[in-house]
């Protein structure tokens, strides 16, 4: 789910892609120590792959998790088609995993009611100083509210990035608007609160690794979290 997936390609960092006028392509990998998303727990060390391509600030990039410790953690797989122009963006996720609706979890299964896909619409802008996104799912095996119904669930966060002592940082504020069973909240609810920090390692001349910390707190469900992480990219 990684903020993802374009959230993926641009994810976490904010969606200040502008137009290009040739085709660009990302392949890349996170390691993580844990998976945090949204301030929810979603499993624990991992390898997170991105492969995606661009034109035009219009963009397709595929973003998947799976553990590397526990054999329980659910594996993913998304995929973002979003467009971007100068601050402002959009986009469409399709996430799967392998657990949900069909215990079978077949990827080609897209039913409502016994699929393991959850559909989900974005919609943002990056003001420079901070950025700021929505998100809705539309499809799928969402949640549901305290009627028991479809809860569209949707989150919303604000992240403002700075520099300081040759760091680059990124504190982050997330809430979840109303009740849903995805996010397990049974109202409005302050899920995400986050400070990232991450430091480029230069191993030669023409390659560098970017290591990064990050704290989150979910004052929903009282929880906290320390991860680290790097990225290989060629």
């Amino acid at each position: 789910m990684k903020k993802i997936v374009l959230m993926a390609m641009m994810i976490a960092t904010g969606y200040s892609a502008t137009a290009q006028d040739k085709v660009e392509t990302t392949v890349a990998a996170d390691l993580v120590s844990s998976y945090i998303w949204r301030g929810l727990d979603c499993g624990s060390a991992a390898v997170q792959p991105t492969l995606g391509i661009g034109y035009k600030g219009l963009s397709l990039s595929a973003w998947g998790s799976y553990g590397l410790t526990d054999p329980d953690d659910v594996k993913e797989f998304d995929l973002t088609l979003a467009f971007a122009t100068g601050g402002f963006n959009i986009g469409i996720t399709d996430y799967w995993f392998s657990e949900g609706l069909d215990p079978d979890g077949r990827y080609f299964k897209y039913e409502a009611n016994s699929t393991n896909h959850m559909f989900e619409a974005n919609i943002g802008y990056d003001f420079g100083v901070a950025s700021i996104q929505w998100f809705t799912y539309f499809g799928g095996n969402d949640g549901t509210n305290k009627d028991d119904k479809r809860a569209y669930s949707s989150y919303a966060e604000v992240a403002v990035p700075f520099k300081l002592a040759t760091v680059d940082w990124t504190a982050t504020a997330g809430i979840v608007p109303w009740a849903t069973t995805l996010y397990d909240t049974n109202g409005f609810a302050v899920t995400n609160l986050a400070l990232k920090a991450t430091k480029e390692i230069k191993v030669t001349d023409s390659f560098s690794i970017p290591v990064f910390g990050q704290i989150v707190g979910n004052p929903c469900s009282q929880k906290g979290y320390l991860v680290f992480g790097f990225t290989l990219q060629p």
